[in-house]
């Protein structure tokens, strides 16, 4: 081999090697620790750390509701944390469910782990439901799923594999990690090879097919109700995603609850629809002051 070939040898294995990595630190999660507690809100809580996959621990926070037997679980979105999903707690914490809240891997105080992906968080939420069974089992007789975002499509995903959820409230979920990806590298102005390259790349990191973890796909698995909540400004997850997840599945228990004026990270407006998913809980049979 000549010199020649040598060096554009080494500039392509360079090249690949800058794109790969640009793929990583693109999509790193961004880390964000809590500052407050939820005692800062009034509640008792106990603070927990939770064993996870590849021996890491999760973060996280039981809010108790006397001797409830029935519990929320809460997830959060990319780049966020337990404390920043405080407010969509409270009313149902008030209302007498126990609510479990914590951090993915990567995320606010929890371990650091090589990536986050869907399917991470959904491991997360797993282990997040073996501590619960393990350390409050008379807390589990009714368990219900919340998550945001990418945490939206871990509950689904994670409830399409269980039978002891009975009910998911799923908060901005995109129809399909490729659809997201996309939209995102479009923005870049890549080429659609490229595109198709970056997509093939990422599942083969995360190591599943976009088509068997996609929200449209899990709610297909599902038997116990689920809420959709969407706002209907979302420019990160269109509205549009909402409804494709409606229509791929019309077997499935949806319904879908569009909010006026929210956007992708509207806390403050899911909460002020709080009645809404209260009754939703209720409809499932949940029993609710």
């Amino acid at each position: 081999m000549t010199l020649a070939l040598l060096i554009i040898a080494g500039i392509i294995v360079a090249a690949i090697a800058l794109f790969m990595l640009g793929i990583h630190w693109g999509f790193r999660a961004p880390r964000q620790i809590e500052n407050g507690t939820p005692q800062d809100l009034g509640f008792a809580f106990e603070q927990v750390w939770i064993p996870s996959v590849a021996n890491k621990r999760l973060f996280g926070w039981f809010l108790p509701a006397g001797t409830a037997t029935q519990t929320l679980v809460i997830l959060h979105g990319w780049g966020s944390n337990a404390e920043l999903m405080l407010p969509i707690a409270a009313p149902f914490q008030r209302a007498g469910l126990n609510v479990l809240l914590f951090d993915a891997r990567n995320h606010g105080q929890s371990d650091t782990h090589s990536f986050s992906s869907l399917p991470r968080f959904a491991e997360d939420l797993e282990s997040a439901l073996a501590w619960l069974h393990a350390n409050h089992p008379a807390a589990c007789e009714k368990l219900v799923l919340l998550g945001h975002s990418v945490g939206a499509g871990a509950v689904l995903l994670a409830a399409a594999r269980r039978t002891d959820i009975a009910a998911v409230i799923s908060v901005s979920a995109f129809a399909h990690p490729e659809w997201v990806m996309r939209r995102y590298l479009q923005t870049l102005h890549l080429p659609r090879l490229l595109i198709r390259g970056v997509n093939r790349y990422v599942q083969w990191v995360i190591g599943h097919r976009f088509a068997a973890i996609a929200p449209l796909n899990s709610v297909c698995q599902i038997d116990c109700p689920i809420l959709l909540v969407h706002g209907v400004d979302d420019q990160v997850v269109p509205l549009a995603d909402a409804h494709a997840i409606v229509s791929h599945c019309p077997q499935a228990r949806l319904t879908l609850l569009e909010i006026p004026d929210a956007g992708h990270a509207s806390v403050d407006k899911i909460e002020e629809h709080a009645p809404a998913l209260l009754a939703f809980l209720r409809e499932a049979g949940f029993r609710l002051s």
